[in-house]
């Protein structure tokens, strides 16, 4: 399986916004459902927090993040926004792709990814 590579990760103040960019080019079938995956601490399990459907845009979130982030797709490119930071948004971001095939939502669809890139690191500083 294909991995995905993160990147746009660093430390931003407080209050401040950010964009991290996933190369998404080896994922590029209309069905496959991408996703934003964080780690905020060490041995904590990876939380999705967005994700979108390559084939109709259709977005969800989770309700942590509902109203600050957004996710988008350019093509092979894909996005997460946010603005404003808050501390409890450090964490180690990672992107998913996996094919919606049957699976009711493509926050099932996600769920399935294994095939874990390195990540990139947002660190909020006060």
């Amino acid at each position: 399986q294909a991995r995905p590579v993160e990147s746009g990760g660093g430390s931003v103040q407080t209050g401040g916004s950010l964009e991290l960019s996933c190369d998404v080019s080896l994922f590029e079938r209309s069905d496959y459902c991408m996703g934003w995956f964080r780690r905020q601490a060490t041995g904590e399990e990876r939380e999705e927090i967005a994700d979108i459907y390559r084939r109709d845009g259709t977005t969800s979130y989770a309700d942590a993040v509902q109203g600050r982030f957004t996710i988008a797709l350019d093509k092979n490119t894909l996005y997460l926004r946010w603005n404003p930071l808050k501390p409890e948004d450090q964490a180690l971001y990672y992107c998913a792709a996996a094919l919606k095939g049957l699976w009711p939502t493509c926050r099932y669809a996600v769920a399935t990814f294994r095939n874990w890139g390195q990540g990139t690191l947002v660190t909020v500083s006060p």
